[in-house]
């Protein structure tokens, strides 16, 4: 562990304060007392947090916390499980009460990430040792976008990350982001960064500049006395990411101005970077470490627990490789949970019947087609395990009345069962859906134009003949493993980027079966909360997205004594259980749209061939 000062000019609000109490003797008028306690509160962030919450903090959270409270960028890249959520929301609680008037924004990569710090907070409110911060707080406000807590005259407010316009209407002091991985460039620059540069008393701060600058003309005042207002805040919370990655570069550019400060800026930076050995042994469960570093990959537990920037992962498909097939947030196809009308669509799956919650997911995916550039980008993902095959069933029907889907590609092991289940559904009949399966040998290299043109002729979109079971031989397994590694390096499959802007106001708007819809084993199908639940689901395709990049990270190929390759999970995850355990059905599901997207291509090109008539008749000579 180190400690490095750098040459900011360092930031105290009462010097020495602790030292003039304990000097202080006699009698204390009542008003200069309080004034007192608030200056004694504001620089012993521990005992303030005790007697207002009951809270005991550790060291480290003291730190954090002072330091927060000092500075104006503070960035902390922290082991998983170290407490982030909850040491933000003790800081938001304390400064909404020593600081009247504040107002707090906690945004998040998800709504349901940003309400965690808030019910941090609620949770403390709650407890009966923090019954003198309980009587601080005057209303709590819970609509589906935007969550509330008044604090006398201060404000925290949590709110979604995909409405970036909605940002901009707010003027917030201090600016929570947790997951700050995941924060968008873009967003960062143009929406949060220019929140610092906005004051909320400019006519104030003017009037006593002027009034101090008389002061100092007469010499009854110096100049390093003037009144140090309040800066504005940005609070960024992260476990450590790749070096490529934005979240390093700019934890450089904070490194750099901390230690060699550049004179027109005046900013102070703090940056607190905790693996897990340098959290108190009662904070961790030494077992999970023990299980984390069996079970993750090296790399992996480098980054989550060890706080370390990596360079690129080892596996067969490089992450920077997909981060460039990745678009821009804002500036090109994002998520959809329903799509546009004219536009073309693939369909993949990966079944799973077990309904055990250490099973593998039933994966599936949806690609968005363009035919001009022969190119498709994944825009939509659904990953569910332990979950009944009506759910299943229910969802790969969702999916095929809400995008206009031209072709399904599934795995044939499984894939059979869940389409004759599916199509005599009852869900399925009173849809009036019915999915037919075309066929066609595309493993014979030799033959592959007679078998597009078999395809082409079975094909037919007005009939739902347009699913393909794909038999996974080893062949194949290899063959369609290399074209994604392809795809990804020539660009010619994309990943979406997050909803924000237009594109979230976009999809809010879709008419889909919210209220039945389940997506995720954290959230039940029948939340109440539709308006809340559409947000959370909205979100949750890009999670899934990222979930399919970093099951593609983990893949390893390896050979065998007769030759044959396989691509798999390095061999400890293999060997996990339970509900947590690693899984790759995703990355399975995504090898098998990509493959049936050049293909779909392929057969599209062929022209389709009218059926030859014969007839014979006889003729006497």
């Amino acid at each position: 562990m180190a400690w490095i000062e750098g040459n900011q000019k360092r930031r105290q609000h009462f010097k020495n304060i602790n030292n003039e109490i304990l000097a202080m003797e006699g009698y204390l008028e009542e008003k200069d007392a309080k004034i007192l306690f608030y200056k004694f509160l504001k620089e012993n962030p521990s005992f303030t947090c005790e007697l207002l919450t009951g809270v005991k903090l550790f060291p480290f959270q003291h730190m954090a916390i002072k330091s927060m409270m000092l500075t104006d960028y503070f960035l902390g890249i922290w082991s998983r499980g170290q407490s982030k959520s909850f040491t933000t929301g003790v800081f938001a609680a304390l400064d909404a009460v020593l600081h009247q008037g504040v107002h707090i924004g906690i945004i998040s990569k998800s709504f349901r990430q940003s309400r965690m710090i808030f019910n941090k907070i609620e949770d403390i409110m709650k407890t009966p040792k923090a019954s003198m911060f309980a009587e601080a707080v005057t209303r709590v406000s819970k609509n589906n976008d935007q969550w509330v807590m008044e604090i006398g005259r201060s404000k925290i407010t949590a709110l979604p990350l995909g409405d970036g316009e909605k940002l901009r209407g707010f003027r917030f002091q201090r600016m929570i982001i947790d997951e700050f991985l995941l924060m968008p460039e873009r967003i960062y620059n143009e929406v949060i960064v220019p929140f610092l540069s906005v004051v909320e008393n400019p006519t104030e701060r003017q009037e006593i500049y002027n009034l101090e600058s008389q002061l100092i003309d007469k010499g009854e005042m110096r100049e390093e006395d003037r009144k140090q207002w309040p800066n504005n805040k940005i609070i960024g919370l992260s476990s450590a990411s790749y070096k490529f990655e934005y979240l390093y570069k700019l934890y450089q550019r904070y490194e750099s101005l901390i230690l060699t400060p550049e004179k027109s800026d005046i900013a102070h930076r703090v940056i607190m970077h905790l693996s897990y050995d340098c959290a108190p042994t009662q904070l961790y469960d030494q077992s999970l470490i023990q299980q984390a570093k069996s079970t993750m990959s090296q790399s992996q537990f480098d980054r989550e627990f060890g706080s370390l920037f990596t360079d690129d992962s080892s596996g067969y498909f490089k992450v920077s490789k997909m981060a460039a097939c990745t678009v821009i947030d804002g500036e090109g196809q994002a998520v959809e949970i329903a799509g546009e009308p004219n536009d073309e669509y693939l369909l993949s799956f990966d079944p799973s019947w077990s309904e055990s919650e250490s099973s593998d997911d039933f994966a599936m995916h949806v690609f968005k087609l363009n035919k001009d550039t022969r190119k498709a980008t994944l825009v939509h993902s659904y990953a569910m395990p332990g979950t009944a095959l009506k759910e299943h069933i229910f969802y790969f029907l969702y999916l095929l009345t809400h995008f206009n889907v031209v072709c399904v590609i599934g795995d044939y092991n499984g894939g059979v069962q869940f389409l004759n289940a599916a199509n005599e559904s009852e869900m399925f009949k009173e849809a009036g859906v019915k999915i037919n399966l075309f066929d066609a040998d595309f493993d014979n290299v030799q033959d592959y134009q007679t078998a597009l043109r078999d395809a082409r002729n079975q094909y037919n979109l007005d009939e739902k003949k347009i699913c393909y079971l794909r038999k996974p031989t080893s062949t194949w397994i290899r063959s369609a493993n290399e074209m994604l590694q392809s795809s990804i390096d020539h660009k010619s499959i994309w990943f979406a980027s997050s909803a924000i802007n237009d594109d979230y106001q976009r999809q809010r708007s879709k008419k889909v079966p919210i209220d039945k819809i389940k997506f995720s084993r954290f959230i039940d199908a029948d939340e109440k909360n539709s308006a809340a639940k559409m947000i959370d689901f909205i979100e949750h395709q890009k999670d899934m997205i990222d979930l399919t990049k970093a099951q593609c990270a983990l893949i390893q190929i390896s050979s065998s004594a007769q030759g044959t390759q396989s691509f798999d999970l390095p061999p400890n995850l293999r060997r996990q259980s339970g509900p947590d355990k690693a899984r790759r059905d995703s990355y399975s599901a995504l090898v098998l749209g990509n493959w049936m997207v050049q293909t779909y291509f392929d057969i599209m090109s062929q022209n389709q061939e009218e059926e030859t008539m014969t007839t014979f008749e006889p003729m006497f000579f």
